[in-house]
């Protein structure tokens, strides 16, 4: 493990290449070191190590080992990676470290750009808190909602993870509450704005506390994802994953030497 959250208070004051940490192409400036390379170092709960183990995960991706240990901190974080870098279980895990599993109250709210990422984060996270008996409800347009509204009554769940109108809409009607919650992730930020949701989300932050932990992933870093960080997110860490860093999960990658140009083909083919 290398520096820890000194290095982050020292160069977040910094004169960067660009408006707050951006270097001048639109990718952000990291400005945390910290890499904790095993689970084991993590200090996580019992429970939730064993989960992850089940699930299949050995060792941490890059984005894991650098961006779960400064939101288990409880810091800001802007974290720019690509989808198939770990990125659900690194905010899953993180969520689930922060729970309190005997406060039956929604403390942590996520939200995706479609109802299928929503649906795919919630699994993610009840096979990573399986042994933790955490909770997590997809919030998504296209189900029932007097069903969603009698399930939310009976008892609300430690996780709600959704798409941006159907949360508003619920939290609207104050079927959601909004008291318990401490950590919202916004997760593919850029693709959630340039869907038109921006008015909902925020919408959404109005209604939660003002001191909530905001944890923002991002594959691209436009103007508007952005003005979301200013907005409403206090000296975030900042974590890019280089291109050579990133590994995408369940892709082999081969090569085949072949000696002509024209033989590319047969042999793909082949």
């Amino acid at each position: 493990m290398s520096s820890d959250s000194a290095d982050y208070n020292s160069s977040r004051d910094r004169d960067h290449g660009g408006p707050d940490g951006m270097e001048p192409d639109g990718v952000i400036e990291s400005n945390w070191n910290e890499i904790t390379d095993n689970f084991d170092d993590m200090n996580l709960k019992e429970s939730l190590l064993r989960g992850i183990y089940a699930y299949g995960f050995e060792k941490p991706s890059a984005i894991q080992q650098r961006a779960i240990i400064p939101c288990i901190k409880g810091y800001d974080v802007i974290a720019q990676a690509q989808s198939g870098t770990g990125k659900t279980a690194t905010f899953a895990i993180s969520i689930l470290q922060q729970l309190d599993i005997e406060q039956k109250e929604t403390q942590a709210l996520v939200l995706a750009p479609t109802r299928e990422l929503a649906q795919q984060i919630q699994k993610v996270i009840l096979a990573l808190g399986d042994y933790m008996g955490a909770t997590c409800h997809a919030c998504i347009g296209g189900t029932n909602l007097r069903s969603e509204i009698q399930k939310f009554q009976a008892e609300a769940p430690h996780i709600v993870v959704g798409t941006p109108g159907r949360v508003y809409d619920m939290l609207n009607r104050r079927h959601l509450s909004p008291k318990w919650i401490k950590m919202f992730v916004l997760d593919e930020a850029d693709e959630m704005l340039s869907r038109g949701f921006k008015d909902q989300i925020y919408e959404i932050f109005q209604k939660l506390s003002t001191n909530i932990q905001v944890v923002l992933l991002s594959a691209t870093m436009p103007a508007d994802v952005l003005e979301v960080t200013k907005k409403f997110m206090r000296d975030p860490v900042r974590i890019l994953v280089k291109k050579e860093e990133l590994t995408l999960e369940g892709i082999k990658q081969f090569y085949i030497n072949v000696e002509r140009e024209e033989w590319k083909l047969d042999t793909l083919c082949d």
